[in-house]
């Protein structure tokens, strides 16, 4: 697999829909364009082939600034455009392109995204910004995997309501943290110009900045959630939405749960085979099931705690090729992320 490099944008890339990309491209490309300001911003869009937020925000960042120059020079790498021509997250026999970038392996698309790695490395990176939409019914918030106070400064630059999380690993914001700050924008489902205006209003603040903020946050002016455990069906187990010829039933409207403090005894689904379990992990890959959910009564599935669900989702692709959810709890800041109270004279 060849990294397609170009040093401006190619004919027809910022009017081009996603499923136009891999005839246009080639393949996953970096293109690096130049600005007033260096090191660059950097900008991973389309990691995931259903989402094309990303993709939109930086069409409408550049058609901006057709005929000026950018303030910051900028690196923008498109990824899975054969998944995008399909409109889908990946394709069969693909890995995830955003579980990649910082585990060991010798897959092609590994030394692909190492060779972004090390030439982002190389020409130096001001900051990176992973754009994403996902599929069940989530407000936009940003992620940050580092507790330094340029993450959270640039998190906080998109959303009030931001996630530290460490793993999964793999995902691209964790590689890039060991470059410069980084982030990961989840902007909502895609198609919704919301998202579009959001992300690309977020890209021309980061270009516009002469340097990240290095001053702690008031902790009123942020909502910081910790990820304490990753929720998948295993692959040997049958589920769905609405019908009971499967293991595993959950409610229709489950993911309405997502970014709510839902307390124990919250009921997720039905339990139709003793033997079938949520697989329930924490960020050490520890198996927590048992603190997070309880089976009752022969088959309901319930919270055993107070917790936050995030990226429920009833598209059962996704589940089975990602995660059922992500559960959170209320992080309070470290003291060395907050800001000190002014004392009184």
């Amino acid at each position: 697999m060849m990294l397609k490099i170009f040093h401006a944008p190619p004919q027809g890339f910022v009017e081009a829909a996603p499923e136009e990309l891999q005839a246009l491209l080639g393949g996953p490309s970096l293109i690096h364009l130049p600005g007033r300001r260096e090191p660059a911003l950097f900008v991973s869009v389309m990691l995931h082939g259903n989402e094309p937020t990303g993709l939109y925000a930086v069409q409408a960042l550049l058609k901006d600034y057709e005929g000026r120059e950018l303030p910051r020079a900028l690196s923008i790498f498109v990824g899975n455009v054969s998944a995008a021509a399909q409109g889908l997250r990946r394709l069969d026999g693909q890995p995830d392109y955003n579980r990649i970038w910082s585990v060991a392996g010798n897959l092609p698309e590994q030394r692909m995204v190492a060779q972004v790695v090390a030439e982002m490395a190389e020409r130096g990176v001001f900051a990176s910004v992973d754009i994403h939409n996902n599929t069940g019914i989530n407000p936009h918030y940003a992620c940050f995997n580092k507790l330094e106070t340029p993450f959270l400064q640039l998190a906080a630059l998109f959303s009030r309501t931001v996630v530290y999380f460490t793993r999964p690993a793999g995902v691209q914001s964790m590689a890039f943290a060991e470059l410069c700050p980084a982030v990961t924008l989840e902007c909502g489902q895609p198609g919704q110009v919301y998202g579009t205006e959001h992300a690309a209003d977020y890209l021309e603040a980061c270009l516009n900045m002469r340097e990240l903020p290095d001053h702690p946050l008031a902790p009123h002016d942020v909502s910081v959630f910790h990820t304490v455990a990753i929720v998948k069906v295993p692959e040997e187990v049958s589920f769905g939405f609405g019908r009971r010829e499967v293991q595993l039933q959950f409610i229709d409207d489950v993911d309405h749960f997502n970014f709510s403090e839902m307390p124990a005894g919250t009921h997720f689904g039905w339990q139709h085979d003793p033997q079938a379990w949520l697989d329930c992990r924490d960020e050490y890959g520890n198996d927590v099931g048992e603190r997070y959910f309880v089976y009752k009564d022969g088959s309901k599935i319930e919270l055993a705690t107070t917790v936050m669900p995030s990226m429920l989702t009833r598209d059962e692709r996704v589940i089975r090729q990602d995660c059922f959810c992500y559960l959170m709890e209320r992080m309070e800041l470290p003291p060395h992320l907050q800001q000190r109270p002014v004392e009184k004279m």
